[in-house]
């Protein structure tokens, strides 16, 4: 599912603790790492939690108060790495999360090396002196033999190696996620927190979540913007029933959260907008996204000449 506002998405990377059995296991290893700067490779499914997982090593370490720098690999340039020239590198104190580290081209690759202190010489001043986690949804061992990926820098980055379950290996903790979003977009958005029916909350068990935990999350998400459980999970049990009657027709449930999720985000800014009479900027700081994301998304949902600025 995409999310529903813009912007809001990446607000909040919350590390929502379980009761299943692996990810009990995986708290108790997040507190040992948090007491060390070892690097850290994260390796999980897309919307599995690598950067709350991340997030959440930094907020117990001594390194809580200095930066979280969270980095996407996909088109990360050397340069970016390295920082202005001459000044102490950007990547010096806190914890910086390279998400995707797989995504990360040849160069920046060398580059990322070249910064890395080597064992315990933390004394370059330009390169990262930050304490390093990685997340990869690949395969990384494969991609090395590939010649995709550097073989030194692999061991560089894994001085230990964590991996994150999957949401359908611990449904166990569907109904706390499910309740904890609930709570969470009822609060952000100032909206009564809705109670599940059986029937929804039988279909949250019964799902295989392919986009895991940032899924659920959206799924939650929709259903406090509607406000109508039956309208946001319409799509989902339509869907659902077509793959029971097993017609061969291939069916996806994330095509129908998408939809639906696209439905809610159109609803929420035109209440926004209504509720500042179609001032398009004042609508823009309710929704805590950009001015230019708003006329975005007000073209594409066919509101582009509509309201004042």
């Amino acid at each position: 599912m995409n999310a529903i506002v813009p912007g809001l998405e990446n607000t909040n990377h919350l590390f929502v603790e379980g009761i299943s059995p692996s990810v009990k296991g995986v708290e108790c290893i997040i507190r040992e790492l948090s007491g060390s700067d070892v690097p850290v490779l994260l390796l999980a499914e897309h919307g599995a939690g690598k950067r709350a997982t991340a997030e959440r090593i930094h907020q117990l370490s001594a390194r809580r108060q200095e930066p979280f720098h969270a980095v996407a690999c996909r088109g990360l340039t050397p340069e970016v790495l390295e920082g202005p020239a001459g000044e102490k590198g950007q990547f010096h104190e806190g914890t910086l999360f390279l998400e995707e580290i797989g995504d990360l081209n040849v160069a920046a690759q060398r580059k990322l090396l070249e910064l890395l202190p080597e064992g315990e010489n933390k004394s370059n001043s330009t390169g990262i002196g930050a304490r390093l986690i990685c997340g990869t949804a690949r395969d990384l061992e494969a991609e090395v033999r590939s010649g995709r990926f550097r073989e030194d820098l692999y061991y560089r980055i894994s001085g230990v190696s964590l991996r994150l379950p999957p949401l359908r290996q611990r449904k166990e903790d569907i109904p706390h996620l499910v309740s904890f979003f609930l709570a969470k977009y009822a609060s952000l958005f100032s909206l009564p927190q809705p109670s599940l029916s059986r029937e929804t909350q039988q279909l949250f068990i019964e799902y295989g979540w392919p986009g895991n935990v940032r899924e659920l999350e959206d799924a939650a998400k929709a259903i406090v913007v509607m406000g109508d459980e039956a309208l946001a999970m319409g799509g989902l049990r339509s869907q659902l029933a077509k793959a029971d009657r097993g017609n061969g027709e291939r069916v996806s449930l994330k095509e129908a959260s998408k939809a639906a999720s696209r439905e809610a985000e159109k609803e929420l800014i035109l209440k926004v907008l209504n509720k500042t009479r179609w001032n398009r900027r004042r609508a823009a700081q309710e929704l805590q996204i950009s001015y230019k994301a708003l006329l975005y998304k007000l073209k594409q949902i066919g509101y582009g000449e509509y309201g004042t600025s």
